[in-house]
């Protein structure tokens, strides 16, 4: 299993352990080497009471080293950050992050790589942001006329994934969560579950998941936004993480079919 590598690119500290931790876990546990590239450090996502607010670069120090701590928990080979400020990825310099994206896939050579879907989850612009920059960072990375910051040679991903959140597992946390809803320019965004077919993979995690769930305890500073669910006692909490393992295969160079896949590299073994 050494031969596979894993790739998740995401937008912020806690959306790999509150997104995929078991999933990573199991992967990790497997002997596949997983890889996180974050695209912030989530400096303006402050979640406790509003006086207690430590400033950016505070709560950019502390959310870095609750990651850090998360990370070695799920297992994980490595994590590079792409160093954008939270809430404003989307107003970032495309051909930058896009260039910044390309180096890592050359660099790690994954022959799966995940991310977030075009609705982000949950409307959330810099998941949307990080989800389209990585889409176009792994056309990038396959054309050899492309030249990286550091000269790599291209590298073909095989399998291109979004962690995705299926109706059965929003109906079970929304009542914890209380309103899932924000403001955006002079909308309302929200949680948009994926119909329970759309879902092309479901992962069997469910073992690694007390793992995951002490991986998303690292992350104090956002337990808040977890409502009721961050009180659960540990059984419980496993449970709903069990449920959380599904996933939209974006493309496959291995394999297709209506079959619902039970792993991320199928095709590939």
């Amino acid at each position: 299993m050494s031969s596979f590598n894993l790739l998740a690119v995401f937008a912020h500290p806690d959306d790999e352990s509150m997104g995929m931790g078991g999933t990573l876990t199991k992967y990790s546990a497997e002997g596949v080497d997983t890889h996180l590239v974050c695209a912030s450090r989530g400096e303006r996502g402050w979640a406790g009471p509003e006086g207690q607010d430590p400033g950016p670069e505070r709560l950019a120090q502390i959310r870095t080293k609750e990651l850090e701590n998360a990370v070695a928990l799920l297992g994980l080979k490595s994590l590079s950050f792409l160093d954008y400020m939270d809430g404003d990825m989307d107003q970032a310099d495309h051909a930058e992050a896009i260039c910044k994206i390309v180096t890592h896939i050359r660099r790690i050579q994954p022959q799966v790589v995940v991310t977030f879907p075009p609705d982000g989850n949950y409307g959330h612009p810099d998941h949307i942001a990080i989800g389209q920059f990585t889409s176009a960072a792994i056309v990038c990375a396959a054309d050899s006329a492309y030249k990286d910051s550091k000269n790599l040679p291209p590298h073909r991903v095989s399998k291109l994934y979004y962690m995705v959140d299926g109706e059965n597992f929003v109906n079970l946390i929304a009542p914890f969560m209380g309103d899932m809803t924000f403001p955006v320019d002079d909308q309302l965004r929200g949680e948009s579950p994926w119909k329970e077919w759309m879902i092309t993979t479901r992962i069997d995690m469910t073992e690694y998941c007390g793992v995951a769930w002490k991986a998303i305890q690292c992350h104090k500073s956002q337990l808040p936004t977890l409502g009721a669910l961050a009180e659960m006692q540990e059984d419980a909490a496993v449970a709903v993480l069990a449920m959380q393992g599904t996933f939209y295969r974006v493309f496959s160079l291995v394999n297709g079919g209506r079959k619902v896949e039970t792993g991320l590299f199928e095709g590939l073994r």
